[in-house]
């Protein structure tokens, strides 16, 4: 599979072939099963994985893309599906679960995959169910993963945060009872005149620290 940063040889042969059809293909991801579908009718094999065709019952809003670091996210918008996805999306948490668009291109006038790269990958925030006349419209709104870089870490240097990201990792256990304690720098100097080759009142040992240096946690 190709990423934005290049495309692979196969989605070149068919930029210049005389026959193409391109073809969006959406991916979302839930704890029991996935809802695959793409804009073409029948089915469709990518990834090794079944996509349910869905044709103009699935609308996709515009992926933005420039210069800046941006988290854009995306919307999407499925018409008409059977009970199986729209139980999917009733019974199933959907929060911050991955989604990912594809863009693909087929071999002229057959479902046979040439070649696919990654429009947008993050996770969904929002899951809708509208019922009509024609039928169940599932809507989904996603953010990018970049939308990470605006929120604030949650990550502490504690024993508790340090083990949820390393288990039975220890080097962090001992940094509570570090809380407001004095820590002393260096020896302290003589406080009475300094015996036979001993140093005398304010002067110190070559090579120690004559003052207390406290330092506060």
């Amino acid at each position: 599979m190709a990423t934005r940063q290049g495309l692979d040889a196969s989605i070149i042969n068919r930029l210049g072939a005389d026959e193409q059809t391109m073809f969006f293909a959406v991916k979302a991801e839930f704890d029991s099963d996935d809802i695959l579908i793409w804009s073409g009718t029948d089915d469709l094999v990518l990834n090794s994985e079944t996509y349910t065709g869905a044709g103009s019952f699935l609308n996709i809003s515009n992926v933005e893309e420039n210069l800046e670091l941006k988290s854009n996210g995306l919307s999407v918008g499925i018409s008409g599906m059977d009970l199986t996805v729209v139980n999917l999306a009733l019974t199933e948490n959907y929060q911050n679960r991955p989604i990912t668009l594809f863009l693909g291109y087929a071999m002229g006038g057959t479902n046979e995959v040439a070649g696919t790269l990654t429009l947008f990958k993050g996770r969904m925030t929002s899951l809708v169910i509208q019922d009509t006349p024609q039928g169940s419209t599932v809507s989904i709104d996603a953010e990018n993963r970049l939308v990470d870089l605006d929120r604030p870490s949650n990550f502490r240097y504690t024993k508790e945060s340090q083990n949820f990201l390393h288990s039975g990792d220890t080097s962090l256990n001992r940094v509570a009872s570090l809380q407001d304690k004095q820590i002393v720098w260096g020896k302290t100097s003589s406080t009475a005149g300094g015996g036979r080759g001993g140093p005398g009142r304010g002067e110190s040992e070559a090579g120690q620290i004559p003052n207390r240096d406290v330092f506060r946690t």
